[in-house]
């Protein structure tokens, strides 16, 4: 029995799907693209594999919906660009069919992260329907210029898209949807990101108070929190938008403590949590412990390029499910906890 997955160019999805029991996750994997039976060394009885197989099949014949521009595409460009004034790699689907325009996303960087380790990332993101946009931001902080994002990046990139969509010999060229921003954040992009969902300004993730752009649908960030520094205190976050937390349970620099305790502060739901085990602070880079940034001590036990992929299903999917695909939401409230052996999750929908 098999249901298949993003990485097929035509495809059946399921719809929706109850939250199964972590005991099914012994019985399910998530392989190449598919859900599949799995074995194991856990006695399972035959009656109950069989229950879980009908039932499975029962909810697929009945809820599934054909999906194929929710299916990931299998070729991804880059193409330098400028945002504002800021070096900028651009992501996006490769494919000679015609599309639905694909909606924006900014990646905040990590203090002092290149946006050249985000390549596996955000292409990956990329192939599930967006254009991903990844600009260095240079400014001084702490009397020290550096790579330090934004929340007024945002803005800008709405700007960016609305002309680049317009612009002759865009690759992009009325294929952006600007009209539906969502953001990525990593670490210190992720504090600036959480920042602009309140439209509050918490020093130094910003100068001053920039309210997020109307266009802005959803975040998921990564290695991000909103405890503050030296009290350890974890101040509710009101939230305008959706907020996924994806936190490495290895990270050694974005304490995976404070990463829930956000999560549980955030005020409005939708809301996810995602622990990706195995993982540290740089679960999400081409590389551990990029040249420039802070070293994460902390040793990753996941392989980096599975971490990288996880991160980024997790993420699109996230986004997804922000914008209305079925795909989306049966991954994040559904079957991907049930089938990904490399997370847990928690969500309020």
């Amino acid at each position: 029995m098999r249901i298949d997955g993003p990485d097929r160019s035509t495809l059946t999805y399921v719809a929706t799907a109850p939250k199964m029991s972590l005991y099914t996750k012994h019985c399910f994997a998530y392989r190449n693209g598919s859900i599949v039976l799995r074995t194991s060394s856990h006695r399972v009885r035959r009656a109950a594999v069989a229950a879980l197989t009908a039932a499975l099949a029962a909810v697929t014949a009945a809820l599934a919906v054909p999906a194929p521009a929710s299916a990931a595409y299998s070729s991804v460009a880059v193409y330098a660009s400028t945002v504002n004034g800021d070096a900028a790699d651009v992501y996006h689907p490769v494919t000679g069919s015609p599309h639905d325009p694909w909606p924006v996303v900014l990646l905040l960087q990590g203090a002092n992260v290149d946006k050249a380790q985000y390549s596996g990332y955000a292409a990956k993101v990329a192939s599930y329907g967006f254009a991903v946009v990844v600009p260095n931001h240079f400014q001084v902080l702490f009397g020290q210029p550096g790579l330090y994002a934004t929340g007024a990046q945002a803005g800008w990139t709405v700007t960016w898209a609305q002309a680049e969509n317009a612009r002759a010999g865009s690759p992009l060229l009325g294929a952006l949807d600007p009209g539906r921003l969502l953001l990525l954040g990593h670490s210190f992009g992720g504090a600036a990101a959480l920042n602009l969902t309140t439209g509050l300004c918490t020093p130094p993730f910003c100068t001053v108070p920039s309210p997020a752009p109307p266009q802005l649908k959803a975040v998921a960030l990564y290695g991000a929190n909103n405890t503050q520094p030296g009290t350890g205190t974890t101040p509710p976050v009101a939230n305008t938008v959706p907020v996924a937390l994806i936190q490495a349970n290895a990270d050694g620099i974005g304490s995976p403590a404070n990463g829930y305790a956000t999560y549980q502060v955030l005020v409005s739901p939708p809301k996810l949590y995602v622990s990706l085990l195995g993982a540290n602070h740089y679960g999400i880079t081409d590389t551990q412990n990029p040249a420039g940034a802070r070293p994460d001590l902390s040793p990753q036990t996941l392989a980096q390029a599975q971490s990288v992929e996880t991160a980024a299903r997790w993420s699109a999917y996230w986004l997804r499910a922000q914008l209305g695909d079925p795909v989306g939401q049966a991954w994040a409230y559904g079957f991907g906890d049930l089938v990904d052996a490399n997370v847990t999750t928690e969500f309020v929908n």
